[in-house]
Order: C-alpha cells, then sequence, then structure tokens
C-alpha cells in the first residue's frame, strides 16, 4: 500500500474511533496524552516484547507495559525514571495507557531499571523503528539521504586510549635491497570496510565512551566526554537508520556502514554529506548502491581553501548556483533532526552508562521524532 493511503488510514483510525473510545475510557486527553496515542497505536512496541511464562515463582512484571512507559517518558519529556515513576501514580490517564489499571500495579525504579537493561540487550527501540521504517518506505522512492554526526554527553569514565607501540627508528635514506623498512604498512578502515560485511563493520567501529572533539558551526573548538551518535535523515526530516559510537571516531568511517543499512530500508537517489565525508571510498561506495553523491569538497591546504574561497565569491557576484549546490543545501534536515532529538526527544538527558543502554534511550527518542514526522506528511 502507497505511504500516503497507509497514513490516511491510520489516521482516521486515531481521530474516528481511538480518541473518542479513549475519551470514554480515561477521560478526556491532554494534547501530550494524544500525542503519546498517536506514537503508541502507530510503533506499536508492545508487540516486540516478547512474553514470559513463568512456573514457579512470582509472575514477571508485565515488560510490555513498561516498554510503553519508556516510549511515555520520550513523550512527556521526562529525564530521569523515578520522575516517570512520580507522573504515572499522579497521572491515572497516562497509567492506563501504559497498560496499568491500578496505582500498585505500577513497578519499583529497580524493576524499571533491569527491564531497560533487557530491553538495551535485545534492541528494542532499534527494532521498532527499523520494522517502522519498512514499513512505512517499502514502496517510496526517497529523493534525498541527508548524513551528519551529532555529539552525545555521557555521564561516564571515558577510555583512556592506548599509546601506540614504539617503532624501531632506521637510519636515513633508501633501506637496502633485501632489508625491510620495520614500517608495515597500515590499512585504513575506509579501506578495509571495502571488503567487509555489514556485520564485520559494525563490529570494526570503536563503541566505548571517550572523549571527542570537533569544530562548531562558528568555527570554535568543542570537546564533551561520551559517544556520537550517525544518522541517515530523508526527506521530511524522517530517521532512516542511526549508529552510536565512540565520540572520538571521525565522521566518515562511519559513512559506508550507515549507507549500507540505510539501503536495507528504503530506496533513495541522492546522499547528501559536508566535507568531512569527502574521501575516495565514500564516493565510489554511494555510486555502487546507485545513488548519486552531493558531497561538499574539503580543501586539502591552505592553497586549496583560497581557491574554493575565492571561486565561492565569483559565483556570488555572477548570482550563479550549482544544482549539486542548490540540491546540498537540503542538507539542513538532518540539522534539525539533531536538534530534535537533543531539545525535545531526551538526547540532552542521558542518565544511564554504557553503549548498548545509551543507544536504547536514544532509540526510544528516535522512534518517537519519527513516528510524529511520518503523520506530519498527513496532517
Amino acid at each position: 500500500m502507497p505511504l500516503a493511503e497507509s497514513l490516511k488510514g491510520t489516521w482516521d483510525h486515531i481521530q474516528g474511533f481511538l480518541f473518542p473510545l479513549l475519551h470514554e475510557e480515561v477521560g478526556p486527553l491532554t494534547e501530550t496524552h494524544r500525542r503519546l496515542v498517536i506514537v503508541l497505536e502507530v510503533a506499536r512496541p508492545e508487540t516486540f516484547v516478547g512474553e514470559w511464562r513463568c512456573g514457579v515463582g512470582r509472575p514477571r512484571d508485565d515488560r510490555r507495559a513498561i516498554a510503553r512507559a519508556f516510549v511515555a517518558k520520550v513523550v512527556f519529556g521526562l529525564s530521569t525514571t523515578s520522575g516517570l515513576i512520580e507522573r504515572l501514580a499522579v497521572d491515572r490517564t497516562l497509567r492506563r495507557l501504559c497498560g496499568w489499571e491500578r496505582l500498585s500495579q505500577v513497578p519499583s525504579e529497580a524493576t524499571f531499571s533491569r527491564a531497560f537493561a533487557e530491553f538495551a540487550r535485545s534492541g528494542l527501540p532499534t527494532r521498532v523503528h527499523e520494522a517502522l521504517i519498512k514499513n512505512t518506505h517499502a514502496d517510496r522512492l526517497v529523493g534525498h539521504i541527508s548524513r551528519d554526526a551529532t555529539a552525545i554527553e555521557a555521564r561516564e569514565k571515558p577510555l583512556q586510549e592506548a599509546k601506540p607501540a614504539a617503532t624501531v627508528k632506521r637510519g636515513r635514506g633508501r633501506p637496502k635491497k633485501g632489508f625491510e623498512s620495520g614500517r608495515p604498512k597500515v590499512t585504513r578502515r575506509l579501506e578495509r570496510q571495502g571488503a567487509m560485511s555489514l556485520a564485520q563493520m559494525l563490529a570494526d567501529l570503536p563503541t566505548r565512551c571517550t572523549t571527542g572533539a570537533k569544530l562548531n558551526a562558528k568555527g570554535h573548538m568543542t570537546s564533551w566526554i561520551g559517544y556520537k551518535l550517525h544518522m541517515d535523515v530523508a526527506d521530511g526530516d524522517i530517521p532512516i537508520s542511526c549508529l552510536l559510537t565512540s565520540a572520538s571516531l571521525h565522521d566518515s568511517q562511519a559513512a559506508i556502514p550507515l549507507a549500507t543499512l540505510t539501503a536495507t530500508r528504503a530506496s533513495s537517489l541522492y546522499d547528501l554529506m559536508d566535507s568531512a565525508y569527502d574521501a575516495p571510498e565514500i564516493w565510489a561506495h554511494s555510486l555502487a548502491l546507485g545513488h548519486v553523491p552531493l558531497i561538499a569538497k574539503h580543501p586539502r591546504n591552505t592553497a586549496g581553501k583560497a581557491a574554493m574561497v575565492m571561486e565561492g565569491a565569483a559565483r556570488r557576484r555572477a548570482n550563479y548556483r550549482l544544482a549539486e549546490d542548490v540540491r546540498r543545501a537540503g542538507r539542513s534536515t538532518a540539522e534539525r533532526v539533531n536538534s530534535a532529538l537533543k531539545d525535545t526527544y531526551g538526547g540532552r538527558h542521558v542518565r544511564v552508562r554504557g553503549h548498548a543502554k545509551v543507544a536504547c534511550h536514544l532509540m526510544f527518542g528516535v522512534l518517537a521524532l519519527t513516528v510524529e514526522q511520518i503523520l506530519r506528511l498527513m496532517v
């Protein structure tokens, strides 16, 4: 079914049937309650949580209701699990939307923590997001995929990177015939990725908490401790795929596995990237996928930078813009999604530690953001 028809049917069901039914069952719904209902109805995270059948001992708390509660935590902008539990205690409507009829059924904070650890190990929000993208973009051709990375600050101790081993110093000049130089050639990650599968490329990316640094939009160097979220965003500000790596990893190192992951979920025409991705391997991989890479040129030296500045000034005087530059201006979709994730969907409130848990926390926000952006295409 085309995306427009699918979204229209879902929206008509929510507006014409679900909202009136919930109004009778749980009472009046606020605007935030309505947002939560829409996200839960479209994403249905409980369908990805397995049922627990135990024979002996105390029955386990319902993980499906806890999964819905973590989605509610993102939609309501709650930064901590304790704040979520307090909101569930006073908000009867929210409690029933998550799946608990009585206050006594709401689990303790320790149970929420154990359930979150299970969701992190199984990658629950990532699997829900992947299924949502495949269902909504199976028959859709995406015009532009904007690729970018953003800093994610974490509250944990960064990994101290080991110092490189000392190399044997050799004399000046060319080595004698029959003697090795003593400097083995180091294969770059971008070169290795050309012969790797997607699983191998993902396993090769560092995921430990480290210290990262980059130039901000004003040209100042900033640093942070934590991770880096790499994201591919389609037209309409819809996140297609995400990867969480160490903060010290350069943006270009995750471009090829991210593009490969995106290609398994959606078909697209153009890849929009900034100058950090200007590498021959990335150009070649984009062309091999059947895409048109639009990557800003990187000035390799001072002379190259001066030439680019002069060329840009000449084009402005002539009031001339290349078609590639016009399309590349659409890369701001990735920046808008990064800002929305941090400002509205919990990207600035990372209170967990470890790569798996941080990725799980962020993907709950990405999931809610994706649902709302998809439905904005129809509303």
